[in-house]
């Protein structure tokens, strides 16, 4: 099998950033995100990791093709638009890591490679005495016109690897849905974890 894992910190995402922004660009276009990306936005986007020493993406290779990646990196280094709800609710960012996000073809899904981003994200938060793992998620109506009848929230999924739902913590984020000529600004919910074995 030619799938491989690989991890990359800081300066060593440069030379995946344009593969990243595609496979984002890509997975992102899919609901509940229903993202109508560009290389310009995502590459722009991206370089936020490339410029902290201490992210971290991880890489899903096929053969020569990147099919996989997740991105972390600390919540003191992040945008300060997922920073706001802590610091609104007086938390301090110094203990918290986050997972901006994971991105998998839908042809490699069902392989283990979600449980592995969540493993090599946690590894990198207890690497850098990070005792809290928070990520956020899009919150779009259960009657979303363009929700797949098929569709099945990864909520039990997180659920299971030890995240809980924390309504308080809230922030916005946009971007230009599909086939609208504006970007709207989406709310987004965060999770956490705290990390057994954490000093923090």
């Amino acid at each position: 099998m030619s799938l491989r894992v690989e991890t990359r910190d800081g300066e060593a995402l440069w030379s995946a950033l344009g593969p990243l922004a595609e496979l984002r660009i890509r997975v992102f276009r899919e609901f509940p995100y229903l993202y109508e990306g560009s290389l310009a936005y995502e590459e722009g986007y991206l370089e936020h990791y490339a410029h902290s020493p201490r992210s971290r993406v991880v890489l899903v290779w096929d053969g020569d093709r990147v099919v996989g990646a997740s991105t972390v990196i600390p919540l003191a280094d992040a945008q300060a638009d997922v920073q706001e709800p802590f610091t609104r609710a007086g938390i301090d960012l110094s203990g918290i890591d986050y997972f901006g996000e994971s991105v998998l073809l839908r042809e490699y899904r069902g392989r283990g490679f979600g449980v592995r981003f969540f493993e090599l994200r946690e590894a990198h938060a207890l690497e850098h005495g990070l005792g809290v793992c928070a990520f956020c998620a899009v919150e779009r109506p259960a009657d979303h016109p363009l929700r797949p009848k098929d569709y099945v929230p990864n909520d039990a999924f997180w659920a299971k690897r030890g995240y809980e739902k924390v309504p308080e913590l809230r922030t916005t984020l946009s971007w230009l849905d599909l086939g609208e000529m504006e970007q709207t600004a989406k709310p987004m919910t965060f999770w956490l974890k705290r990390l057994e074995g954490s000093a923090s």
